[in-house]
């Protein structure tokens, strides 16, 4: 007899059961406010988590697989996190996912969230400051971006969406668990940023210095601006170096994401 490190009940079949009607909640920014939770897709992102301390609240799975291999580590760390596992039918999951195909099983986990003083203990990393980005996919992408780099994490500036949404979460695919995020004011980012020793590199149209020719060393902070308005005049002001990505063609910029790809890689280039 196979032995679980928790209980596992039987399955869910009813729409009106009350853990699926709050992780469906969840798809909802309020609910993932109240409850401090957030929804993850996936064995894989799961298992990560897991492995990287994350504490899971819920699993719900397809009923059947709990004996699956890649259950076991899953199950362990929803033990630990005094969490609750939830077999249940396809259907529901497709009800929780809001996706035709959802993945095997779905995770809730607790949010994670930093203050600015975290950066002066990791000012040997670069960090991602987002000033009001309002697409989740970008922000996701950007996190993603962001892991690649071995950057330490996302500072998001004034009214952003929110980092643990569903859609940012899944466009991350799992960086969101590797990242650390901070949720600031544009005014608190001023006070710190210009009291700072490091260096706030802006990326703005009105730049003079081209991205390839910028000074990246030393503790760094890459500023990006909201995808449609750029940064803010104060936000520009308080930057040590402001720079730009020359554009060849017809297009007068590129998409967030991808231009803080290029400005991050080019920094991590010119960094050694």
């Amino acid at each position: 007899m196979t032995h679980f490190p928790i209980p596992i009940p039987d399955p869910i079949t009813s729409a009106a059961n009350a853990e699926v009607k709050s992780l469906r909640a969840l798809h909802e920014r309020k609910y993932r406010k109240k409850s401090g939770w957030f929804l993850a897709e996936g064995a894989r992102i799961c298992r990560e988590a897991v492995a990287l301390g994350w504490d899971m609240h819920r699993l719900a799975f397809l009923a059947g697989r709990e004996n699956d291999a890649v259950m076991r580590p899953l199950l362990g760390g929803l033990a630990a996190s005094g969490g609750r596992a939830l077999p249940m039918t396809e259907t529901l999951m497709q009800r929780i996912s809001r996706k035709d195909n959802p993945q095997i099983l779905i995770g809730a986990f607790g949010q994670r969230w930093h203050d600015l003083q975290v950066v002066s203990s990791t000012s040997d990393r670069i960090w991602v400051a987002l000033d009001r980005v309002r697409d989740p996919g970008n922000l996701g992408a950007v996190m993603r971006t962001a892991d690649a780099v071995g950057a330490a994490g996302i500072i998001l500036i004034g009214d952003c969406t929110d980092p643990y949404s569903v859609e940012a979460v899944r466009a991350s695919m799992g960086a969101v668990f590797n990242v650390e995020i901070i949720a600031c004011s544009e005014a608190e980012f001023i006070a710190f940023g210009t009291a700072w020793p490091g260096r706030v590199v802006g990326t703005a149209l009105p730049a003079a210095v081209d991205y390839r020719g910028a000074d990246y060393c030393g503790p760094l902070i890459m500023l990006m601006g909201n995808e449609q308005a750029g940064l803010t005049a104060p936000l520009m002001d308080m930057c040590d170096q402001l720079i730009k990505i020359p554009m060849q063609g017809r297009s007068d910029s590129l998409n967030l994401a991808v231009a803080t790809g290029v400005a991050l890689y080019t920094a991590l280039d010119r960094r050694g």
